[in-house]
């Protein structure tokens, strides 16, 4: 283990705890962190600072959630698929959850989320089986190129169906235009739990799996060479990825580029072992996005900038960098 590994974790546990704190303290109202302590360990309802606090746990809570799903999602899809472009939002994944998503709203008043959830896996079963299988024409298969140019393309078409459902009805759209760009707010303890099985499960599997990341990140031929099966790896790890993406998306909607900057920011930290970018990426991700949201509450008050805009913010640029590396991407 590299000597910046241990301690890249506990850096990155101290900034979860940073994160958590300023997203109880600051919004509309912001309260102290002695206040915040108060709130959690002798809640007192009559108090305005407590309450404040109180109905800022379950949006962190959703926080922590998404943006570990995300940001593990996010590393496995690179290891998967040796793109260093790969991204739960770039392949089609949000894109597929997001669009039958928005289907079940339209033409079955679809509200819950266990609800949500169903249609978002099979949305993003769908979009990723598109995406490979589009990218996987012709003799060379499914290269990182190919997935890359394959998911832009058919998330630009799944948008636009989207995109044109929504603008058809404007009751959808009232309700769907916070929940299209991400936002962490709205949901209940229930619908945090009822998510947070899935998206347990799908980190579970990706952990145990790191070693067969490594493997895949060598290549098809080094993976078999070194005793993986890698047709049942992927689908393994490809259904893990789609539990954590789309039930990410139920909760909060398509959160962009989290999932592409987290692990390369982990990679950056603590080299290319997917044993150690996995457990940093659990620990960036949601630091990320709670970073986000808190930015998002006091960057135009009263007004509040939905977290979907604030990572996007963040990520366009990395991504903008990372295609213009060459080297590095591998393009």
């Amino acid at each position: 283990m590299p000597r910046s590994t241990p301690l890249a974790l506990t850096g990155g546990l101290l900034a979860l705890v940073i994160a958590c704190v300023l997203s109880l303290a600051v919004g509309a109202r912001t309260v102290s962190p002695v206040t915040v302590w108060a709130a959690l360990t002798a809640y007192d309802g009559g108090l305005a600072d407590h309450v404040v606090v109180h109905s800022r746990l379950l949006r962190t809570a959703a926080g922590i959630a998404v943006g570990a799903a995300l940001a593990v999602a996010g590393a496995a899809m690179q290891g998967m698929t040796r793109n260093p472009l790969a991204d739960p939002g770039i392949l089609g994944i949000n894109a597929g959850a997001t669009t039958a998503v928005v289907l079940g709203v339209y033409f079955a008043d679809v509200s819950r989320v266990p609800q949500l959830m169903v249609l978002a896996l099979l949305g993003a079963a769908v979009g990723t089986v598109a995406v490979y299988s589009v990218a996987s024409l012709g003799r060379d298969g499914a290269t990182p190129v190919k997935l890359a140019l394959a998911g832009a393309a058919i998330t630009a078409g799944l948008l636009s169906v989207t995109n044109a459902l929504v603008m058809l009805d404007d009751s959808s759209l009232d309700r769907l235009r916070f929940w299209q760009v991400g936002t962490l707010g709205a949901r209940s303890l229930t619908d945090i739990a009822g998510v947070g099985v899935l998206m347990a499960i799908g980190v579970v599997v990706i952990g145990v799996a790191t070693g067969v990341l490594n493997a895949l990140a060598l290549g098809d031929d080094a993976a078999v060479g070194l005793g993986v099966r890698v047709t049942r790896a992927r689908v393994l790890l490809g259904i893990a990825i789609i539990l954590l993406c789309g039930a990410a998306v139920a909760l909060a909607g398509p959160v962009g580029f989290l999932g592409l900057v987290v692990p390369h920011a982990a990679r950056l930290l603590v080299g290319g072992d997917y044993r150690r970018i996995v457990p940093l990426c659990l620990l960036g991700g949601p630091v990320l996005i709670l970073l986000a949201d808190t930015v998002g509450r006091v960057i135009s008050p009263p007004a509040e900038v939905q977290v979907g805009v604030m990572t996007a913010l963040i990520g366009v640029p990395v991504f903008v960098i990372l295609i213009r590396t060459r080297r590095q991407v591998g393009l």
